[in-house]
């Protein structure tokens, strides 16, 4: 009968160590890679300081000197105008490209289709060319019936200047892109939640809004957010066709100067602020919408030590 308590009391005296052993700190290993890769940064590091700070061929005071000036900024708010317009016409055009791929009529999904089929084989460079230069095939733009009268019509060149091309080519594209991504969003979500939606009576306007949105959202903000800073970078391409904005204003100025790398740095660094601000805004709708998705995990190794030993205990 002794020992059998010796027996008992013996696990119990152990498991008083145990949440001491369970506070210290998992410290990974050391080794020869580690090492290495240390030594790789620092030789990183140095080349890049070496490079970029010290090399005076970059002509630092130069960029500094043009990065605020009135030009520059002008041209940096004809790309923050011209993004903000061709983000908000593209996912309108996206979502009713989804809604009819989606369709179960068979007219819209093949049109849908082969808008999606034609932007995806287009560049978008082409796309803007034939957007500015539509006027050559059809003069003049009006309502009618094919074949018959025309009851009210406009020049086209009169729509189509260069902010409206670069506006709608830019727009005509992210909207085919972004008709994927919403599809794939949709087709992402269980049947159930349908199912539920239905069972409920909810109209499917209010089921969107409601139930379907918000989970749909958080799964493809990430997809739509590169699409988003593609189209903020590819607004470049509207120098083809005159329209002035970042990259345009500090061609025209190292045109003049000949100072080519210090303007194209110039705009580079104003790529790289905005296209940080779209990705810290990224990752707050991300947090914003993953609230009750997070996963946690039901206890931590600690707990889960002292757990074993009560049951030991016991």
């Amino acid at each position: 009968m002794s020992s059998l308590l010796t027996r008992r009391k013996a696990p119990s005296a152990s498991s008083t160590d145990i949440p001491d052993l369970a506070s210290l700190k998992i410290r990974p290993r050391v080794g020869i890679a580690q090492w290495a890769s240390i030594a790789l940064g620092i030789y990183v590091g140095l080349s890049l300081l070496q490079f970029l700070v010290f090399n005076q061929n970059w002509k630092w005071d130069v960029i500094f000197s043009y990065l605020f000036s009135q030009v520059v900024i002008n041209g940096l708010l004809n790309t923050i105008y011209l993004t903000l317009l061709t983000t908000v016409c593209g996912l309108i055009l996206g979502v009713i490209a989804a809604w009819a791929r989606m369709s179960p009529l068979v007219v819209l999904r093949t049109i849908a289709i082969l808008y999606i089929w034609m932007m995806r084989a287009m560049p978008p460079l082409v796309m803007l060319l034939f957007v500015f230069f539509f006027g050559a095939l059809a003069p003049t733009l009006g309502i009618g019936i094919p074949f018959g009268p025309t009851f009210a019509e406009v020049p086209a060149n009169e729509i189509i200047s260069r902010f409206s091309a670069a506006i709608i080519g830019l727009s005509i594209y992210l909207g085919a892109y972004s008709a994927e991504i919403f599809r794939g969003g949709i087709l992402s979500l269980p049947t159930g939640q349908f199912e539920a939606c239905k069972s409920l009576g909810l109209p499917p306007f209010r089921a969107y809004q409601k139930i379907l949105g918000p989970q749909l959202i958080r799964v493809i903000i990430p997809s739509l957010a590169n699409d988003v800073i593609t189209i903020f970078k590819s607004t470049s391409l509207v120098s083809v066709i005159g329209y002035t904005e970042l990259l345009t204003t500090v061609q025209t100025i190292y045109a003049r100067n000949f100072e080519t790398i210090p303007l194209l740095m110039v705009a580079v660094i104003w790529y790289l602020v905005l296209t940080s601000i779209a990705m810290f805004g990224q990752s707050r709708l991300e947090k914003r919408f993953a609230r009750g998705f997070a996963r946690r995990t039901q206890s931590t190794p600690k707990n889960a030590l002292q757990e074993a030993a009560a049951k030991e205990d016991f």
